[in-house]
């Protein structure tokens, strides 16, 4: 009678063994297959895999837009489960387009597998970094340079989203603007302006730079940002762009951005 008792429950025990792997085969079925040859997303050869998935009318110049983003963005990662602005800073300017700054995020159901993961950027426009045609509308634009930016950053992609390339020099515009402020020719070495000041503040801030680590990057070292000639600030903006364009890395020492830095 126990000898039954035990075969009983060895009997029971290989059936809910037999169910727990049904069950596994079943979830395993739900997830999407990945393509054969798919490389990892941290491999040297993710990126141009990720680009082929774009086509023709996709990308301009070899940078996708923002659409197109969308699109492969869903394809390889999974179903974007919520997109948006999470906060807006409008313009202020009452007398032109001004600048405008977005926040923008995007959650994705990640490779449909119930596993939510959201990735964010930000992004500003203003007359000196926009073409004309679009700084008109600097609130639209940012959000959707902010969410090319955004999906670009999941997609670990290593090139640029259209929306984010300008044929404006900036650092000339910002010259020509400080001169026009100041009601004067463009001296170098003149001291820092006050939207000089201002746009490197804002810009570490928004990179989540060291500012005053970051001026002292160079050979020469200052005690206040209000020290710095304006021709050397001018390069600092430069490099800001650089950093913020991706062109260049941003040293892991310079981070952390204290918004007292100039006290």
């Amino acid at each position: 009678m126990e000898n039954q008792t035990v075969e009983s429950m060895q009997g029971q025990l290989e059936l809910f063994e037999m169910a727990d792997e049904e069950l596994f085969e079943e979830i395993a079925d739900e997830e999407p297959s990945m393509e054969e040859g798919r490389p990892s997303m941290t491999s040297p050869e993710w990126n141009d895999y990720a680009i082929s998935h774009f086509h023709d009318n996709e990308l301009i110049d070899g940078n996708p837009i923002c659409a197109g983003l969308r699109r492969v963005a869903e394809v390889l990662l999974g179903d974007i489960v919520e997109s948006g602005p999470t906060e807006v800073f409008p313009a202020t300017d009452g007398d032109g387009p001004g600048r405008a700054t977005v926040v923008y995020k995007v959650s994705f159901n990640w490779l449909n597998t119930g596993i939510i993961k959201s990735f964010s950027d930000v992004a500003d426009v203003w007359h000196g970094n926009t073409d004309d045609l679009f700084c008109a509308h600097p609130v639209a634009t940012a959000s959707t340079r902010a969410e090319g930016r955004a999906l670009r950053k999941a997609l670990k992609l290593r090139v640029l989203a259209a929306e984010e390339l300008a044929k404006k020099d900036i650092v000339e515009i910002v010259q020509q603007s400080v001169a026009k402020v100041t009601d004067g020719e463009y001296n170098p070495d003149d001291r820092i302006t006050s939207q000089q000041v201002q746009f490197i503040d804002k810009r570490c801030a928004m990179l989540n730079i060291d500012a005053n680590q970051f001026i002292n990057l160079g050979e020469k070292t200052y005690r206040s940002i209000n020290d710095v000639k304006r021709d050397c600030a001018k390069k600092m903006i430069k490099l800001l762009n650089e950093y913020q364009n991706e062109k260049r890395s941003v040293p892991e020492d310079i981070t952390g951005y204290d918004e007292n830095w100039r006290n």
